[in-house]
């Protein structure tokens, strides 16, 4: 079993920042991509940012200069700093992970989801 555990959401002003971290565990033989997706309220999920075992990044338009993702392969952990925070940030950030373990190759995980809210 793989499981994925995230932290560090929160309510936070605009122009603020928060950090938003993923743990992978379980059975783990290797991660290929990690990344972050977002679901706001009656919208449908949309990616944020990935990053591949090579550390190349890619991000979505809207949060370009302001997010950073990062990874620490030894922790199979990846990270999201979110800075300058908009309202239309507000959502349910949700970690993903494309894991090898012993039974099955390339499978994606998903994590249980983290409040992020930005208002003053």
């Amino acid at each position: 079993q793989v499981q994925l555990v995230e932290s560090g959401g929160g309510l936070v002003q605009p122009g603020g920042s928060l950090r938003l971290s993923c743990a992978a565990s379980g059975r783990i033989l290797g991660i290929n991509t990690m990344g972050w997706y977002r679901q706001a309220p009656g919208k449908q999920r949309e990616l944020v940012a990935t990053i591949i075992s090579g550390d190349s990044t890619n991000y979505a338009d809207s949060v370009k200069g302001r997010f950073t993702i990062s990874r620490d392969n030894a922790k199979n952990t990846v990270y999201l700093q979110m800075n300058s925070l908009k309202p239309e940030d507000t959502a349910t950030y949700y970690c993903n992970a494309n894991i090898n373990t012993i039974w099955t190759t390339r499978r994606d995980y998903w994590g249980q989801g983290t409040q992020v809210t930005v208002s003053s």
